[in-house]
């Protein structure tokens, strides 16, 4: 494993962090709007439909996955800018 790779691990731990607390935040704020709720419904809810439920999971995948993407690619363009090396 190469200095730069090395060095990134625990900033990249950071990072995910942060997406997964941000895509949180986004998931709310769209869910909120698109149902008027302040919550997605959690699987185990009782009194919500299959789709309620459904649709709550992929927003919340879909927000996710875009955050950590979007976070790790400026977070590795980062370390290219700073040490010239991409770490892969």
């Amino acid at each position: 494993m190469n200095a730069t790779k090395l060095a990134y691990k625990p900033v990249g731990v950071l990072l995910s962090a942060a997406a997964g607390a941000a895509a949180g935040a986004v998931t709310r704020q769209v869910w909120r709007a698109a149902s008027g709720e302040a919550e997605p419904p959690k699987a185990t809810e009782r009194d919500r439909s299959w789709g309620e439920v459904l649709a709550a999971a992929a927003l919340q995948g879909a927000v996710f996955a875009l955050a950590k993407a979007t976070v790790d690619r400026a977070g590795a363009a980062t370390v290219k800018k700073l040490t010239g090396a991409w770490p892969e």
